[in-house]
């Protein structure tokens, strides 16, 4: 009798499904990519590279648009060889390049033109180590869960962006900034590249989901009014969102506040993005995903609407924290809504070529806002401006259509049991 029960007992233990174990790699890989890394990281490193080598703050931001731009022409390339040749393969290649170049940066000199041609480097391989690269394998594994699976990926850049500007900070006062551009770089090679080799793949036919070639093509997602409404609501609401993180820290401590106050304005961003964006993934795979983004969106222009006038501490953290929950609505929620308006067949094309409306919004931002400082020594009208813009992309996305009723045509194993609450919504 007890010799079968421990047979039995095994056969009865439950396995860990193998897309979450693929979810958990995309986590950490996403953790430690440019969205999550270079992006929260780099208004950390605006005042001393400013005080190092005497460049202005246009001057430096102009370096965050220049990778932000060549993210822009990269990543519709990126995306047809994600879609050619996998997440595993261009992923691990990206990472090394992207930890690499980081790590560099230590060795920066007193010409812009070497600032200018690592971060050139950056951008060309940095949309591959953010969740573009992963979210293709991803998306493969899960279907009703899909959103959850997607926030869960996400979550790793509020991870990081939570972590890295408190570590970068700590780093460059005890050892100054070349060390902390190597302790990040290192970080990047360490925890990105190892999970991603031994885990990220997609679905292989025949288990459970068996993916067709079914799918909008490129030339009907550039023909759809979905496809340019989100390209519409990514462009606003970039600019806002990448002009006002990139500067927090020194627009803070222009105010009077502390560093290390600043330094945590902008962990409480990430810490709240975390938490935005687990809520995102939880609220996709119950309600209509464009009133999801909307009500996030309009949480972002409040932020961005207090920063304006943010001279205490408390009130810049609570600015942080709102546009920091908020950051789910726009750039984390489309990858969702491009697999049901469109599907897998194309989707890291169409989902690169939104990144192209993103990263030229993402390197207006930030130089915008170092010029207008530049000029006028406040955000705080410029602040106001993009607040506006922030709460236009959200009405936006009143004008999305319900999605097409098989956007995928995708065939379910009956041996996969998916509970019949996990319906995705079409319009709530």
């Amino acid at each position: 009798m007890s010799g079968n029960s421990a047979p039995a007992l095994a056969l009865a233990r439950p396995r860990i499904y193998t897309g979450w174990m693929v979810v958990a790699a995309a986590f950490c890989g996403v953790m430690v990519s440019f969205g999550s890394l270079l992006v929260f990281t780099f208004g950390i490193f605006l005042k001393p590279l400013s005080r190092e080598f005497g460049w202005s703050r246009e001057s430096i931001s102009t370096a965050f648009g220049i990778a932000a731009l060549t993210v822009a022409v990269c990543s519709p390339a990126l995306g047809r060889l994600l879609d050619r040749y996998g997440a595993r393969r261009m992923v691990l290649f990206c990472m090394t390049v992207f930890g690499l170049a980081l790590a560099s940066l230590s060795f920066l000199t007193p010409s812009l033109a070497h600032l200018y041609a690592t971060f050139l480097v950056l951008g060309v391989v940095g949309n591959g180590t953010t969740q573009m690269g992963y979210s293709r394998a991803v998306s493969s594994w899960f279907t009703d869960k899909r959103g959850k699976a997607l926030a869960l990926v996400v979550a790793g850049v509020g991870v990081g962006s939570m972590l890295f500007p408190w570590l970068a900070q700590r780093v460059i006062d005890a050892h100054g900034w070349r060390v902390a551009y190597q302790v990040l770089g290192v970080m990047v090679l360490v925890m990105g590249i190892p999970l991603t080799a031994l885990y990220v793949r997609e679905r292989p036919g025949g288990e459970g989901i068996r993916l067709t070639a079914a799918g909008s093509s490129v030339r009907e997602g550039l023909r759809s009014r979905a496809f340019w409404l989100l390209v519409a609501t990514l462009f606003l609401g970039s600019i806002a969102v990448n002009g006002a993180i990139t500067h927090l820290s020194p627009l803070l401590t222009d105010r009077g506040i502390s560093s290390e106050q600043a330094a945590l304005a902008v962990s409480v961003l990430g810490a709240a993005s975390l938490t935005g964006r687990l809520v995102t993934g939880h609220l996709l795979d119950r309600y209509f995903g464009p009133r999801v983004s909307l009500v996030l969106l309009a949480g972002i222009a409040a932020g961005i609407l207090l920063l304006a006038t943010a001279s205490r501490s408390a009130t810049g953290l609570l600015a942080a924290a709102l546009i920091g929950f908020g950051l789910g609505g726009e750039a984390d929620v489309t990858p969702y809504l491009l697999t049901r308006y469109f599907g897998l067949r194309m989707f890291s094309t169409l989902y690169g070529l939104t990144w192209t409306a993103y990263a030229i919004a993402g390197a207006t931002g930030p130089v915008l806002m170092g010029k207008v400082f530049d000029a006028t020594q406040s955000y705080s009208s410029l602040l106001t401006l993009l607040s506006a813009l922030t709460l236009v992309a959200a009405v936006l996305m009143l004008f999305l259509p319900a999605y097409p009723l098989q956007p995928q045509q995708e065939v379910r194993d009956p041996n996969v049991l998916v509970s019949s609450s996990d319906s995705v919504p079409r319009r709530c």
